[in-house]
């Protein structure tokens, strides 16, 4: 963040770009999936092995009460639910970690587990056993996700007791399923770049991508003799910085310039 401060970088932190289009020869426009736009003149994916998805419980409405509407796969600002009721679903360490760390902020919290035992570190499941002993929260085992219900946004989770099939209504403002993540290209797909194995394909001179103005870098990436090490990572980024420069600024001549030598300005 230090090293960045002198170019005034923006961060859009918490959202995945869900839509590219290109307007024009040189203009970008991305949307996240919070519908924030974004404009550009170049693209740059460094997107690792992928997007990493999370696993979404077999849940019938699940989408529709998703994107601020209760249900969330991530916690960004624990604030936000204060005072309010949650249902966590989950047996890792991400489950029993926010259980304990929320069951001072929400108002009510309840854990649902599939199983009796859980996965996460024994000191953590000790913790969670002793908040439920002590009713700051609500311990649910050997029960799933059933289905969920709201008008406009969450307001109920319905579970299911696997042994007896019976069903449980819980009231919740908000539902975080926790159970891990997996890579995939996600949205990437739809954009009409050249796709191998799950990689983008580029062109190795500058790490350009069949799209004038995308440019592909890191593990996203897949070309002749491709390793997936971040000492190449950063290679890939020069080059294609460089390459970047000069399309945004056609005809500009380029001066290299050293930090070593000449220091940081402030720009």
């Amino acid at each position: 963040m230090e090293q960045g401060k002198p170019f005034h970088p923006g961060f859009t932190l918490g959202e995945r770009i869900e839509g590219l289009e290109k307007r024009g020869e040189a203009d970008f426009v991305l949307t996240t999936n919070m519908g924030t736009i974004i404009e550009a003149k170049v693209v740059v994916i460094a997107g690792g092995l992928g997007c990493f998805e999370p696993r979404k419980p077999a849940v019938s409405g699940l989408e529709q009460f998703e994107n601020g509407r209760g249900v969330n796969y991530m916690i960004l600002d624990p604030e936000q639910y204060r005072g309010q009721k949650m249902v966590i679903a989950g047996g890792g360490d991400s489950a029993l970690d926010w259980t304990i760390f929320l069951a001072d902020v929400v108002d009510e919290l309840t854990l649902v587990h599939r199983s009796e035992s859980f996965r996460g570190a024994p000191d953590s499941v000790n913790k969670v056993m002793a908040l439920a002993e002590s009713g700051r929260i609500n311990l649910v085992l050997n029960s799933n996700l059933n289905s969920v219900s709201g008008n406009g946004k969450l307001e109920s989770v319905e579970l299911i007791h696997n042994k007896s099939l019976e069903t449980t209504s819980v009231a919740a403002d908000h539902l975080i399923p926790l159970f891990g993540l997996s890579p995939k290209l996600g949205p990437i797909e739809q954009w009409n770049l050249n796709i191998n194995k799950s990689a983008i394909e580029v062109n190795t001179d500058d790490y350009s991508t069949n799209i004038p103005g995308i440019y592909a870098i890191g593990d996203i990436n897949t070309y002749t003799n491709k390793l997936k090490l971040i000492l190449c990572g950063f290679h890939e980024a020069a080059l294609m910085s460089h390459s970047a420069y000069q399309y945004m600024n056609p005809g500009v001549k380029y001066t290299m310039k050293y930090t070593t030598v000449n220091g940081v300005s402030e720009f």
